[in-house]
C-alpha cells in the first residue's frame, strides 16, 4: 500500500480519512498545516499527498506550488481536498499542479479509488514502449519520462499520462470526457476543468509558444489532439 501524506486542517476530516486509510492498510502521516506538511515530505517520503485546499497560513495552492517547484518532489502525485466542487479555487489548485481533486466529505473507498487511479498513471502509461520522437519532444514510455531538446521535463503524473496518451494516437481527436475516462479514470460525467487545466500546464512546459501550440492542439467543439507538427 502506498504511503500517504494527509495535510488537512479540519480535525474531524483528518482523523476520519486517516483512520479509514489505515484500516485499509495504508501507511498515513497527517499534518494540520501546510508548513508542517512540507516538513514531513523529507522524513516520511510519501508516495502521494492528500492536500486540503483551505489551510491556515500557507494554503493548499501555495503548498502544491512549493511541491511542484522542488526538484525532489516535483513528480509527487497530489490530490486536492475541497469542500466545494464549483469554486474558483479548484481551478487555481489544478493550475498549481494538482493531479485530481475530491469534494469533501468523501467515503474512504472513494478516496482510495482516486489514490489508486492517480498512481496507475505512473505505473501503466499505456501504448507502445520505447523512446519515440515528435519534433523536439522525446517520449520514453518504459522510463516514464519526457524531454524537450535533450532536457528532461518535470511533469506531474496527470501531465505525463495525458501527454503519453495523446501522443500514442497522433491526429486523433479526443473529447474531454474520453480523456477523463482514459487518463483520470472518471467513468461518470466528470469535470472538464481537470483536462483543460492539465492541457494549459502541459503547453507551458512543452510548447515554444503556449498560445500557438504545435503538440497539443484544440479542436473547437470537439476536444484535443496531438499534432500534426
Amino acid at each position: 500500500m502506498p504511503r500517504v501524506l494527509l495535510i488537512e486542517d479540519d480535525p474531524s476530516v483528518r482523523e476520519g480519512v486517516e483512520l479509514g486509510l489505515r484500516r485499509r492498510g495504508h501507511e498515513v502521516r497527517a499534518a494540520e498545516t501546510g508548513e508542517a506538511g512540507l516538513m514531513e515530505l523529507t522524513s516520511f517520503q510519501p508516495e502521494l499527498v492528500l492536500l486540503d485546499l483551505m489551510l491556515p497560513g500557507m494554503n493548499g495552492v501555495q503548498v502544491c506550488r512549493r511541491i511542484r517547484e522542488t526538484e525532489e518532489t516535483s513528480l509527487l502525485p497530489i490530490i486536492m481536498l475541497t469542500a466545494r466542487g464549483d469554486d474558483f479555487d479548484v481551478v487555481v489548485g489544478l493550475e498549481a499542479g494538482a493531479d485530481d481533486y475530491i469534494i469533501k466529505p468523501a467515503r474512504t473507498e472513494v478516496i482510495e479509488a482516486r489514490i489508486r487511479a492517480v498512481l496507475r498513471r505512473l505505473a501503466d502509461p499505456g501504448g507502445r514502449r520505447g523512446p519515440e520522437f515528435h519534433g523536439d519532444l522525446a517520449l520514453d514510455r518504459s522510463g516514464l519520462s519526457a524531454s524537450k531538446s535533450g532536457e528532461r521535463l518535470q511533469l506531474a503524473p496527470s501531465e505525463l499520462k495525458l501527454l503519453l496518451y495523446l501522443a500514442a494516437s497522433p491526429e486523433q481527436v479526443f473529447s474531454r470526457q474520453q480523456l477523463l475516462e482514459s487518463v483520470w479514470e472518471h467513468s461518470y460525467h466528470g469535470d472538464a476543468r481537470l483536462v483543460d487545466a492539465c492541457v494549459r500546464r502541459l503547453r507551458h512546459k512543452i510548447e515554444d509558444i503556449p498560445g500557438e501550440p504545435r503538440y497539443i492542439q484544440t479542436v473547437r467543439g470537439f476536444g484535443y489532439r496531438f499534432g500534426p507538427l
